[in-house]
């Protein structure tokens, strides 16, 4: 293996931070000369960052092999038709990359392949004997992203591994998704990532279970949860056990009360508290109910009006609404909508007035209405009156209103109980490094994906989908293993094993450096030479940005036949013989 020369390798370390850097990997990686911004959520991969890339790719593509799995690759650029019939073409929302050719034919930018790998099977496969079978990919993907952010982590074009498993039934579905788990289990070890393994939302891809792999990451994306008994979850994918109902037959009538200036839930909870007492206990609020409107935007382009009922003390969660909503989008109800809508008092919205329903299908605003699975026949509740200035007491659902059904939106809170009565929920934050679905038979059935099963009828294929994002695992690594130096890899995944470097002018540490670089580069180890006519300190400072486990240092200790080796990681120096410090650095590489 040749030895790489500083003087020769295509890399320019910045002393500054790039501008736009919000997290610490995406602010090393690009002054460390990794990748280089083209335009936002785009970046160029330079030689040092390829090769840490290629060894990620390399790690999946080891553990999906070694599952059985055959690789493939479709290209980016993909026809509309596909997608069209699975719907995802106007499902996919702004997200998707759309483009027309010279003959005005449509095509898009693939942000996932289910459709594709489906067709292909479909094409060459017919019968129960040619499952179960497993195909994987490593390609590039698109995705619209509003908001790019964070360097990798959060990008419109990025690489992502997705594979996608077809059985004859759910039960072979069920072994393909368990061998699939393992192996990304296997994945995140080799990567050594800080991971859980969370229940998630299944959203725009479809299908049944679903499961992320998330890098536990205090500045993540994703918020999720855990109980000491073990339930770990996304916070979408969060589900509250409704209480039991409650007995209402002695709780009063609504009693309807002016409530001037109260524009809080703080507020409300004061002013009923004073107006119209409870006689077991004060007023919270928690027992107000807070009715939310939004307008739905549907990818067609249709809107559609929706109000959310929940406790008062709890907001509306942004990420679990859209992920209930899916594919629609949640946008603000504004001013015109309440002026085209005026049985909605804003500020005053609640599900009756006067004895008749005002929210819901059949309501005198014809609005669908679906509440928090806390608000079960026989709460007793304090909500608007429809009425400006005033609120309800003692409104019960089931007997003095209707909803159209339930959505479980609300925020999720430490302390909240675990759906599986495990304990207490904490929540924290991490990154999406992998997701692995039971699709079912749904791009089966839209694609006609049939073979023959063994009484030669046709039979629709089950089938599982399962990604990893390949650049963004080259970014979380470096996230959790950057310092205020720089980078710092570790070895399986670092561009070097060892940098080796002259601290100093005088023409024998040069010739040293480079002597201890070639039998190192000759026992097989992947070597960086700093050759350049730069001070110690340039080279020091560069060593450690680069983040390469194992510097050797040829500096004044060559007088005394000694050398430095630095671990990076460690942040040891340890002074070695000359003659010994090949011997010691293989050792170091290799885990002896």
């Amino acid at each position: 293996m040749a030895v790489t020369t500083m003087s020769q390798l295509f890399v320019r370390t910045l002393r500054e931070d790039p501008a736009d850097a919000e997290v610490p990997s995406h602010r090393w990686l690009v002054r460390a000369g990794y990748i280089r911004r083209a335009a936002p959520g785009i970046y160029s991969w330079l030689p040092l960052g390829l090769k840490v890339l290629a060894k990620v790719e390399q790690i999946v593509r080891e553990e999906m092999v070694a599952i059985g799995a055959q690789e493939v690759r479709f290209p980016a650029l993909l026809p509309r038709e596909p997608y069209e019939t699975t719907h995802r073409w106007t499902e996919y929302g702004p997200n998707l990359f759309r483009l027309k050719d010279r003959k005005g034919g449509d095509y898009l930018l693939g942000p996932t392949h289910e459709e594709m790998f489906t067709l292909l099977v479909k094409d060459l496969y017919g019968s129960y004997k040619d499952l179960p079978l497993t195909l994987f990919q490593i390609q590039t993907k698109y995705r619209d992203e509003a908001r790019p952010r964070a360097g990798l982590l959060r990008g419109r074009e990025f690489i992502m591994k997705d594979s996608y498993t077809f059985d004859m039934d759910a039960e072979g579905l069920q072994r393909s998704y368990e061998i699939h788990r393992g192996a990304y289990i296997k994945v995140m070890d080799r990567l050594g990532l800080d991971y859980v393994i969370v229940k998630a939302m299944s959203g725009a891809m479809g299908g049944s279970a679903s499961e992320e792999f998330l890098a536990i990451a205090p500045n993540g994306e994703d918020t999720f949860v855990r109980s000491p008994g073990g339930y770990a979850a996304n916070v979408e994918a969060v589900t509250v056990v409704p209480p039991a109902p409650v007995d209402a037959s002695s709780t009063p009538a609504p009693l309807v009360i002016h409530t001037p200036g109260a524009g809080t839930i703080d507020t409300l909870v004061t002013a009923v508290n004073e107006t119209a007492p409870r006689a077991d206990r004060p007023w919270t609020g928690a027992d107000t109910l807070k009715n939310v409107v939004f307008m739905l935007q549907n990818p067609d382009g249709t809107k559609e009006a929706l109000i959310v009922g929940l406790p008062g003390d709890r907001d509306v969660d942004v990420k679990r609404l859209e992920a209930a909503i899916a594919p629609a989008e949640a946008v603000a109800f504004g001013d015109a909508d309440f002026a085209a809508n005026p049985a909605l008092v804003k500020g005053y919205i609640g599900p009756a007035k006067d004895g008749q329903l005002m929210l819901g299908k059949e309501s005198a605003s014809g609005i669908r209405y679906l509440v928090d699975p806390r608000v079960v026949d026989g709460t007793a509740w304090v909500t608007g009156a429809n009425v400006a200035d005033h609120h309800v007491v003692n409104l019960v659902a089931g007997r003095d209103f209707t909803t159209d059904g339930v959505i479980d939106v609300a925020e999720v809170r430490a302390g909240d109980p675990a759906p599986d009565g495990s304990g207490p929920l904490e929540l924290a934050r991490g990154v999406e490094m992998g997701h692995i679905f039971q699709l079912g038979t749904k791009y089966a059935e839209a694609l006609g994906l049939k073979v023959l099963d063994q009484n030669g009828k046709l039979a629709t294929v089950t089938m599982g989908s399962y990604g990893i994002g390949i650049s963004r695992a080259v970014a979380m690594v470096a996230e959790t293993t950057c310092d205020d130096r720089g980078l710092a890899w570790p070895r399986n995944l670092a561009p070097f094993d060892v940098v080796v470097l002259a601290a100093g002018k005088e023409p024998e540490l040069a010739a040293e450096a480079q002597r201890i670089a070639l039998e190192l580069s000759g026992s097989g180890l992947d070597v960086l030479l700093d050759d350049r006519k730069a001070s110690p300190g340039v080279k020091f400072t560069d060593a450690e940005v680069l983040g390469i486990p194992t510097a050797v240092v040829v500096g004044r200790g060559l007088v005394n036949g000694v050398v430095e080796v630095r671990d990076r990681t460690a942040g040891t120096k340890d002074e070695v013989g000359v003659d010994d410090v090949v011997a010691r650095v293989i050792a170091d590489v290799r885990g002896e």
